[in-house]
Order: structure tokens, then sequence, then C-alpha cells
């Protein structure tokens, strides 16, 4: 990454603060699905030609594949998974690759990548928590008429169903999965209008190429 300015290589304590890969590399496929997206919107502006657009997207799933069955070697080096796909893509697929950066910053990947990650975990989340509702409505079912005390402020007070204790968590992880439910509304637009279209090279891929593609619904409004 710093070989442009600097003629000795980077000290591994600089690499072990700057890289970002040891984690980032749960990011894998969102950063796949949003370069495919990319590649899309690169073609249809015609920045690039449809069989690069071909290439490219082969060259990612099959990098995807290498990374989920343990054949990717990933790099320190190349501080982070953005890097780490679009070097393997590159040395893969040759100049083709090096264009799908362009009219988009590592800023714009890490942006979209975690809109989509965050999406995609919503989604687990809000299911794991209706699993726990049902849980502790077959619990609250199977014992209708146990008792347990109540308590007000850390001190017991008058008995209580145990069901009717559990159907009170019952309603407070509903409004969890409201709160859920808001957030992916609010994760779930696409985050590269602005960067896309200003740019210095005038380049103006459609954001709303990849939009449709990654279903993100609006693109997000920033002045």
């Amino acid at each position: 990454m710093w070989k442009g300015r600097f003629q000795t290589e980077t000290s591994n304590l600089v690499q072990k603060y700057g890289e970002s890969i040891s984690y980032d590399w749960r990011l894998y496929a969102y950063d796949i699905e949003g370069s495919i997206a990319q590649a899309a919107a690169l073609q249809e502006a015609g920045i690039i030609n449809k069989t690069e657009e071909r290439k490219i997207a082969k060259g990612l799933r099959e990098i995807k594949t290498e990374i989920e069955t343990g054949e990717f070697r990933f790099r320190t080096s190349l501080e982070d998974i953005h890097m780490n796909i679009e070097r393997a893509l590159t040395e893969k697929i040759g100049d083709a690759g090096a264009k799908l950066h362009t009219a988009r910053s590592r800023n714009d990947q890490v942006a979209l990548d975690t809109r989509l990650y965050c999406r995609a975990e919503s989604t687990v989340l809000f299911d794991r928590v209706t699993l726990m509702q049902n849980a502790l409505l077959t619990l609250a079912v199977n014992h209708p008429e146990a008792v347990v005390p109540g308590y007000t402020h850390l001190q017991r007070g008058q008995p209580v169903l145990f069901a009717h204790h559990l159907l009170a968590y019952i309603e407070m992880l509903e409004r969890d999965k409201q709160r859920i439910r808001d957030c992916y509304q609010r994760i779930n637009v696409m985050p590269l209008r602005k960067l896309l279209n200003s740019v210095k090279s005038g380049l103006k891929p459609a954001p709303e190429i990849g939009g449709h593609r990654l279903r993100l619904l609006p693109i997000l409004p920033n002045g």
C-alpha cells in the first residue's frame, strides 16, 4: 500500500497497527457482492465493456469460493478485505480487475459493505429473537399454573403466574423486533451517490444500477 511513497519495506509494527483484515475479512461476501454491482454500473456507464464485466464477476465469484473453502490466503500487507480481494482479482484476470476501482474509493466500499453486512445480520438477529419468543411461549404453555413471587424494587411482592411473567418478556422482545425493523429500513439505502458523482475524473457510473442489484431501496440523499 505504501510502496509508491517509501522505498523500504513497511515494518511489521506499522502493518499490525494499520491492518484490519484480521477482523474485516467477515465482509468478504458483501465486498464481492458490491463489486459485482459496481462492475455492472461501470459497464452501463461505458467505462468497461461487457466482456470485462463478465470477467470481473466470474473472477470475484471464484475468489468467494476460495475464501469459503479455505484456499484463499489473506495478506496483512494489503491491510483490509477490500485490497485483498482487489489484488487477488487483478492477479487472476489482469487489467480488467484494476478497472473495478474506477470512480470508487475504499471509503465507498466501507460504507457499502458495512450496510450490507448490518442488513444481513439484522435479519439473523430478528429471526433469533423470534426463536427466543417461541421458546418462552412454549415454556409458558407448559407451566400454566406455576406461581412465583413478584418483585418490586428487589423486594418480594404479590404472587404472579410464571406464565404471565414469561409473556411479559415476549412483549419486551417484540418491541426489540420493532427496533430491528426500524434499523433495517435505515440501513437499507444506497450510500454511494455523492461519492460516485463527485469524483474529479468526471466519470459518473449510475448508483441506482448498483442499488437495484443490491436491493438497496432509495439512494441516500446528502445535499
